[in-house]
C-alpha cells in the first residue's frame, strides 16, 4: 500500500489498511518513529465516556424502590445463610 503526504502534512490511510484494522473516522492513532526511521501507527484506546454509551443492555423495565429493596433483602438472606461473603 502506498500513500502521499500532502502539503499540510496530511496523508490518507488506504482503505484496505483502515478496513483491516477496523478504523473509522475519529479514531485516534499514536505515531512513533523508531530507530531505523520506520513509522509505527497504533490505535489509541478511547478515553471518552461517550464511547461507553450502549455498552450495557438497558433493563427491560425500570425497577421500583420496592423491587430493589426485595432484591437486596434476598441477596442478604442468601449471603448470611451460606456463611460466605459475596
Amino acid at each position: 500500500m502506498q500513500t502521499t503526504l500532502g502539503s499540510k502534512g496530511l496523508m490518507t490511510l488506504p482503505s484496505a489498511a483502515r478496513a483491516r484494522l477496523g478504523l473509522k473516522a475519529g479514531d485516534r492513532l499514536l505515531v512513533t518513529v523508531v530507530d531505523d526511521n520506520t513509522i509505527v501507527l497504533k490505535r489509541q484506546p478511547s478515553t471518552s465516556i461517550k464511547d461507553l454509551r450502549g455498552l450495557l443492555a438497558r433493563p427491560k423495565r425500570a425497577l421500583s424502590v420496592e423491587d430493589m429493596d426485595t432484591s437486596i433483602a434476598e441477596h442478604m438472606r442468601e449471603k448470611h445463610r451460606s456463611g460466605t461473603r459475596k
